[in-house]
């Protein structure tokens, strides 16, 4: 059993909590890096139990049709679980320093306003309109692929991925939640 106790608030504040400074610099260092635990898992296992409900999602890839692993993931629509939705505002502002410092050095424009509805709306204008979060579900020895999902011009540069299991558990019991 994972010891939760140390969890206190919501997600999104547990988000705010986190060390930036040094996450930051663990991203510019290797591209990726780990917020440490940010859901209990009776936060989790709502959010995985979604996966059977089809009404919440546009669509559902299976990712070896496309070469992109083994397993499948569903694409949310418009209308996000709360936890996700949540936790998609609070990483934004933390992400979006990140994501123009990066432009920065790769001398490109970064579109990219303050708030994430703005955001949105600047995607909705350029004909962006579909959802891109997603709730992946694997089995026993499925993977995923290096890959990208691109609906448009505008990319947001960086993605946030939420295991809803323990590491340790069955894949074929959880999932994972991608939120860009």
């Amino acid at each position: 059993m994972i010891d939760t106790t140390h969890l206190e608030g919501r997600a999104a504040d547990r988000v705010a909590a986190g060390d930036w400074d040094a996450l930051t610099e663990e991203l510019n260092e290797y591209g990726n890096t780990l917020t440490g635990q940010l859901l209990t898992p009776d936060e989790c296992r709502p959010i995985a139990d979604l996966y059977d409900k089809s009404e919440r999602f546009r669509s559902t890839v299976d990712m070896a049709r496309h070469r992109f692993g083994s397993g499948q993931y569903r694409y949310f629509t418009h209308d996000l679980p709360e936890q996700v939705a949540q936790l998609r505002q609070a990483f934004y502002p933390r992400l979006l320093p990140i994501a123009r410092d990066w432009a920065a050095k790769l001398d490109q424009p970064a579109p990219r306003p303050d708030s994430l509805q703005e955001w949105l709306t600047m995607c909705h204008e350029a004909g962006q309109a579909k959802s891109a979060q997603i709730l992946l579900r694997y089995g026993t020895g499925d993977w995923n692929a290096l890959h990208r999902d691109v609906f448009g011009d505008m990319l947001f540069p960086l993605q946030v991925v939420i295991g809803l299991n323990a590491p340790a558990a069955r894949a074929d019991n959880g999932g994972q939640a991608r939120l860009d």
